[in-house]
């Protein structure tokens, strides 16, 4: 009890810092780059730019707790998170809301994620093959801050190929779930087959999931903070991560639009379950299995405080008030605990003072 009690106070602890101190770091960062974006490229660019700070700035909100990790510098870190993410959210808008259903330039454009996590690496044409070119810059300039934060982490090039795996995986993801309807589930299946011998546990579209997210780059950066990190620590965070963390990330935030996505035909994964118990059940063992990874990882109060506020932060959401995600938002709840419905009501408090 008395070890329980301990925990949920340094978890508390960390949600405070983390709202008091990241919150206004985060949106400093995405002042910097929104002043970028404005003064900079042409008119589509410009726009899509602008539009993926204003709606997905959750997104690198959400990311930044990783700027709370023991040892890591906070201010840093931060300034690394929001540029990544905001690469992988204005890439999401190139090739979701411009009218461009092209898979080659899909795949050039992405050669960024991989770019930015790779400090020796040198720039690309990533509009190549894209209608739109000229950005002013902008999308050089995040990398270019992704790989001045990343050749300062000491122990960068332990988890250095695995960052690159995952950032790899996540492009042909968006590569691939932009493409038009017709053929873009054969594609992503096509991609996908190989690699499920090594994750028999999960179905082909769990995994699409688990590559969806960016929380695994994250974790492996702050990892490298640590100058005295194992390499076989190293391989515990990236083996946590994918598939079950990442994957309860994704599903969660599938979960929430699924009505939303089916209304306007969108690719939605959580729609592949064939009924609203099999969602349940699999959200369940997703849960359960990211808690149970987040205890043989460094620092696991850490790992399962981001887990409590993954499923507080997606189950707070609005969209969980229709009468079957209702059910399925009671059942989730009481599978992550006790802890898990505190942060909820957090999350639900900062929603009503919009500062989530």
């Amino acid at each position: 009890m008395f070890a329980s009690l301990k925990n949920s106070a340094a978890s508390l602890s960390l949600i405070t810092k983390f709202v008091r101190q990241v919150f206004p770091l985060v949106n400093a960062e995405l002042a910097h780059w929104r002043h970028y974006a404005e003064q900079n490229g042409c008119h589509e660019l410009r726009e899509q730019a602008l539009a993926s700070i204003r709606d997905k700035k959750f997104h690198c909100q959400g990311g930044s707790v990783y700027s709370l990790y023991r040892g890591v510098s906070t201010p840093d870190f931060v300034r690394l998170v929001v540029a990544l993410q905001t690469i992988s959210d204005y890439l999401d808008n190139l090739c979701d809301r411009a009218g461009v259903a092209d898979e080659l330039a899909f795949r050039q454009l992405h050669l960024a994620m991989t770019d930015a996590l790779d400090p020796g690496s040198r720039d690309n044409d990533y509009y190549r093959f894209y209608p739109f070119k000229d950005d002013g810059g902008y999308l050089k300039e995040l990398i270019k801050t992704c790989r001045q934060e990343v050749a300062k982490l000491p122990s960068y090039h332990l988890v250095k190929a695995d960052a690159l795996k995952f950032a790899s995986l996540y492009s042909e993801l968006q590569t691939y779930k932009h493409l038009d309807l017709a053929i873009r589930e054969d594609k992503m299946k096509t991609w996908i087959d190989p690699y499920l011998r090594n994750y028999p546990e999960i179905s082909n579209w769990e995994f699409a999931a688990a590559t969806g997210s960016t929380l695994g780059m994250f974790m492996l950066c702050a990892a490298a903070s640590d100058p005295n990190l194992k390499p076989s620590d190293a391989a515990k965070f990236a083996s946590a991560y994918f598939p079950w963390i990442n994957g309860l990330h994704i599903l969660l935030d599938y979960f929430i639009d699924a009505a939303e996505d089916l209304a306007n035909g969108d690719l939605n994964f959580v729609a592949y379950y064939k009924d609203h118990q099999e969602t349940l059940t699999r959200l369940e063992l997703f849960t359960k299995q990211a808690l149970a990874q987040a205890e043989y990882i460094p620092e696991p109060i850490f790992t399962t405080t981001i887990i409590h506020g993954l499923l507080a932060m997606y189950l707070s959401d609005p969209k969980t008030e229709r009468p079957a995600e209702q059910a399925i938002r009671a059942a989730l709840l009481e599978t992550g605990g006790i802890y898990t419905g505190l942060v909820y009501q957090l999350c639900r408090l900062l929603r009503k003072k919009s500062i989530l």
